[in-house]
C-alpha cells in the first residue's frame, strides 16, 4: 500500500485494512494534507476487492483534535473574499472525507484510544462500529472558537440524535466515554489499549463470517430506509432489494451452505 505523510496503513492476509492517523505530536489534527491523504486512502481501499474491513485508529494519546488551528489561521491574512473562498474549498474537502468514510462500501470500525474533538467526533460518527477505551473523551468544541460543527453535523446528529446535539453543539461540554455510549456514539467500552485491540479482533472475526456483498447491501439499505415514510413505494423497494440479493451468487451460496451444514466460500478457515 502507498506510503503517506500522516497515515500508517496495513493490509492483513484476512482482508482487514488498518489505517492509523499518524500525527501524534499535534494530536492527529486535520490539515489539508491529512484530509487529502485519508480521503485518497479510503477511496483506494474501497476499490480493492480483497479488502473486507477497514479499521480506523490513531497513534499517540489522542484520537483526533479535529481541525489544526494553525492551519486554519494561515488564512487570516487574506481578504474577506479570499478567506471565504479558501475556507469553502477546505470545508468541501473535509465534507468529501466525511462522505467517503460514512458511505464506504466496506464495514468500518473505529478504535478510539483517547480524546476526539470537533472533526475527530465526526470521524467516529461516520464509522459503522466504534470501540473506545475508558479514557476516551469527546467534545464538539467549535462554538468555543466562534465556529460551528457544520460539515460533520449530519453524521453526528445521525449518531447521537437531535436532542443530544442541541446540548453538546451549544455547550461544547466535554463528555466521557460512558456518556458517548449512552448517546449512541460509542458501541463498546473497554478498559485499556490491550482490551481495545482484543475487542476489535473479536468484532473482526464476527464480521468476517458474513457475506461481503450482503454487508455492503445492508449498509446501503440503512441509508435507503432511515427516516423515510413507510409507504407503498418504500415497501416495494425493500422487496426489490431482498429479491435481488437472494438471486445473487453469494445469496444462493449462503442459503445452500446453511442447509447443507457447510461453510460458505467467504469464510476463510
Amino acid at each position: 500500500m502507498k506510503n503517506y505523510s500522516y497515515l500508517q496503513t496495513q493490509l492483513a492476509v484476512n482482508g482487514v485494512a488498518t489505517v492509523s492517523l499518524n500525527r501524534p505530536k499535534l494530536h492527529n489534527a486535520f490539515d489539508e494534507v491529512l484530509i487529502a491523504e485519508l480521503t485518497e486512502c479510503l477511496q483506494t481501499l474501497e476499490a480493492m476487492p480483497e479488502v473486507r474491513i477497514v479499521i480506523l485508529r490513531a497513534e499517540g494519546s489522542s484520537f483526533s483534535a479535529g481541525a489544526d488551528l494553525n492551519w486554519m489561521q494561515r488564512m487570516a491574512k487574506y481578504s474577506e473574499a479570499e478567506n471565504f473562498a479558501e475556507n469553502f474549498k477546505d470545508a468541501m474537502n473535509l465534507a468529501e472525507l466525511m462522505k467517503t468514510l460514512n458511505f464506504l462500501k466496506k464495514p468500518t470500525l473505529a478504535m478510539v484510544q483517547g480524546a476526539a474533538f470537533g472533526g475527530g467526533v465526526g470521524l467516529v460518527a461516520c464509522c459503522d462500529v466504534v470501540v473506545a477505551a475508558e479514557n476516551a473523551s469527546f467534545c464538539l468544541s467549535e462554538v468555543k472558537l466562534g465556529l460551528i460543527p457544520a460539515v460533520i453535523s449530519p453524521y453526528v446528529i445521525a449518531a447521537i440524535g437531535e436532542r443530544a446535539a442541541r446540548r453538546y453543539f451549544l455547550t461544547a461540554e466535554r463528555f466521557d466515554v460512558y456518556a458517548a455510549q449512552r448517546l449512541g456514539l460509542v458501541h463498546e467500552v473497554v478498559s485499556d489499549s490491550a482490551a481495545l485491540q482484543a475487542k476489535t479482533d473479536e468484532l473482526i472475526k464476527v464480521l468476517l463470517q458474513n457475506s461481503p456483498n450482503a454487508v455492503t447491501a445492508a449498509k446501503d439499505l440503512i441509508y435507503a430506509v432511515s427516516a423515510v415514510k413507510i409507504d407503498d413505494a418504500l415497501i416495494a423497494e425493500t422487496a426489490r432489494r431482498i429479491a435481488q440479493i437472494r438471486a445473487s451468487q453469494q445469496g444462493k451460496q449462503g442459503l445452500s451452505a446453511f442447509l447443507e451444514k457447510r461453510q460458505p466460500d467467504w469464510i476463510q478457515e
